[in-house]
């Protein structure tokens, strides 16, 4: 029988949404997950350490030349300094990361401020830690971050904001002023920040800034990303966590005790990746940008009122003005519809009736893909 404090939790909406396009034979737009492979060398670059005989165990930190290239990373697009011996740790995905960091750093009873819709797994590790994640909304269509209302729910329970940008699902990368405005209140409030930049590199409008890198932010933030998205490797899992020693340390006592390690092939061929030269950030950003066009458009044409996003590779819709009226229902008729899966918005909110009118569609597919997809949906008009 499953625990109390993770009852509510129930199957992930990707699993069963995913379930749903393999049944049915739908075009999956819902999970997060490319249809092509990144990059060549990268892929070899894991072959080679497969068939060069790192396969047993790595070390509990990650291999050295990972950490290093993470160290270097953080420098080059960062502007951030990180010592890749004391400072820095190899995750299974930024979603381990995330959740060692939370159950490192919080009692039982503490709380969790993060800005709402939030990513599933956030409710579900903070309810493994017995914690509670307290949600500040982002109001479509803007999205703006009400900072105000951050500062208003501290209290003595809080013990760290956990903050995503570029932000799933809503696409939003926050400004200057916002990121400005949370580290103000994480300084003032003596809070930890816990950052997840997963999406660090798929930033089309604005540009992405490390909450470390504001003033006080250094010595109080661990910093959370990884390579599945940036190298469309999602099933390698290998993500990171930067920060100060204390947090690193902390993240690495939980961490121990979930996987150890993993993915020994794979850290050198991440390594390989996070070495190549602008041509290939760059070519990657102009590539989703270009996927989030023919996307939005399509949505757009079939009737659906289109947020478009500023980053991240999700699309949100408001399906009121396609005759929908609850995402969840809306979703799991889509495929028998007109052979699409997408998500409903619903599952990220606290109370889900502040997103029932909205569902996210992913369009980090390919291009003849994400075109099928948008002359099925014209069909609901």
């Amino acid at each position: 029988m499953l625990s109390e404090r993770l009852a509510e939790l129930g199957t992930t909406i990707f699993a069963e949404m995913s379930a749903l396009a393999t049944a049915t034979g739908a075009i999956n737009l819902g999970q997060g997950f490319p249809d092509e492979d990144g990059p060549i060398e990268v892929a070899d670059a894991a072959v080679a350490a497969i068939r060069a005989g790192q396969n047993q165990y790595p070390p509990g930190s990650g291999i050295e030349g990972l950490r290093t290239a993470i160290a270097a990373h953080q420098a080059r697009f960062c502007g951030l300094t990180v010592d890749p011996s004391t400072e820095m740790l190899v995750t299974a995905g930024a979603t381990e990361a995330i959740a060692a960091a939370v159950l490192a750093l919080c009692d039982p009873g503490d709380e969790i401020l993060a800005f709402e819709p939030t990513y599933d797994s956030y409710r579900g590790v903070a309810a493994m830690a017995g914690a509670r994640l307290r949600p500040v909304t982002l109001v479509p269509p803007d999205h703006a971050a009400d900072v105000d209302a951050l500062a208003a729910c501290v209290n003595d329970r809080t013990r760290l904001v956990l903050l995503n940008s570029p932000h799933n699902p809503t696409g939003k990368v926050f400004s200057t002023e916002e990121l400005a405005a949370v580290a103000r209140v994480c300084v003032e409030r003596d809070l930890i920040a816990v950052t997840d930049e997963v999406y660090e590199h798929l930033v089309f409008d604005g540009t992405h800034q490390p909450l470390a890198s504001f003033p006080g932010m250094a010595e109080r933030t661990l910093t959370i990303s990884s390579a599945g998205k940036t190298f469309s490797f999602t099933g390698w899992k290998i993500g990171w966590a930067c920060g100060p020693e204390e947090l690193v340390t902390a993240v690495r006592t939980a961490k121990q005790f979930l996987t150890y390690a993993n993915g020994a092939p794979f850290q050198p061929a991440v390594a390989v990746g996070l070495g190549l030269d602008d041509d290939f950030y760059a070519g990657l950003r102009d590539t989703l940008l270009a996927k989030r066009d023919v996307l939005c458009n399509g949505l757009r044409a079939a009737g659906f009122g289109v947020f478009v996003p500023e980053g991240t590779y999700f699309a949100t819709v408001d399906i009121r003005p396609v005759g929908g009226t609850d995402g969840l229902e809306f979703c799991r008729s889509l495929p028998e519809r007109c052979g699409v899966v997408a998500v409903p918005s619903s599952v990220f909110y606290e109370a889900p009736a502040d997103g029932q009118h909205l569902v996210r569609f992913a369009f980090c597919k390919r291009t003849e893909v994400l075109t099928e997809a948008a002359e099925r949906l014209a069909s609901l008009g």
